[in-house]
């Protein structure tokens, strides 16, 4: 079976069901396509993979080299997809991307592989099978944020999607993750959630379902840690959202689904105006 297919009842049974959902029929309305192949899904996740990158650069979630984003192979799920090293986000094209294994050989592709993303990303796809894909960058609040050891409290309905969903992780802080024992610490809290903060590193996100997912949850993380510094600058203490309202708005507006369906308009747009992308 189609590995995209089986994850279906993690949208609760139909993976085209949310409260976005327009009644009316006959509308446009964005939906995760069904495949007939292995390779007609592994081009659609390289091209997405590839948008995710386009996406962080936009974003200005660059910083040198690091940055690293994957997402397995729908046919060897042992192997991941990735992208090349030294290789700006805005640069990051279907041809250049990376196919690895999970102890770090290169199986297709020219470039070398971050060693910092082999062992962080190997290690989670390896203790994980259920993470389809993952995305880490060095930013300047989700940078600021981790270095406070905290976890993001629901301050508004964009950080209630991550409520009692990460984790801070405090293994390993501050270190350099180019060893395998670092990467195995930071695996081991990935379990049944989409987002960590890595004290005095950074954000790492998982999805289970799709790079659009990973990607445009990162994205959002981001944005949370500005938020929440800003709110702590000011001095004044938030209101926040309660616990009921918070896992409300995480099941209904932070559902893996929609994950996918908000990286959409990002991934048109990307398409239409870096065709080279493709090549």
């Amino acid at each position: 079976m189609d590995p995209l297919l089986q994850i279906e009842p993690a949208f609760n049974g139909h993976k085209r069901v949310s409260i976005y959902q327009p009644e009316q029929p006959g509308l446009i309305f964005p939906e995760i396509p069904d495949f007939k192949s292995f390779e007609e899904e592994r081009q659609y996740r390289k091209k997405h993979l590839v948008a995710a990158c386009r996406a962080f650069a936009e974003h200005n979630l660059d910083y040198g080299f690091a940055g690293h984003l994957t997402v397995r192979d729908p046919e060897f799920p042992e192997l991941y997809w990735t992208n090349p090293m030294a290789v700006h986000f805005s640069k990051v094209r279907v041809s250049n991307l990376i196919l690895a294994d999970h102890q770090g050989k290169v199986v297709e592709g020219d470039y070398a592989i971050n060693r910092a993303g082999f062992v962080l990303h190997a290690a989670v796809h390896g203790e994980h099978p259920d993470i389809v894909a993952m995305c880490h960058a060095h930013t300047i609040y989700g940078g600021a944020w981790a270095a406070t050891g905290r976890p993001l409290p629901p301050i508004s309905q964009d950080a209630a999607v991550f409520y009692e969903d990460h984790v801070v992780i405090t293994a390993e802080a501050g270190a350099v993750a180019v060893e395998t024992k670092a990467g195995n610490s930071v695996a081991s809290y990935f379990k049944d959630v989409r987002a960590a903060i890595h004290q005095n590193h950074g954000l790492l996100t998982a999805s289970r379902h799709s790079i659009d997912e990973a990607a445009f949850w990162f994205i959002a993380l981001e944005r949370c840690c500005q938020q929440q510094l800003l709110i702590e600058a000011t001095g004044i203490t938030p209101k926040l959202v309660t616990p009921e309202r918070a896992r409300y708005s995480r099941e209904n507006v932070g559902s893996p689904f929609i994950g996918w369906l908000h990286f959409q308009p990002l991934y048109e747009r990307i398409a239409a105006e870096q065709p080279d992308m493709f090549t």
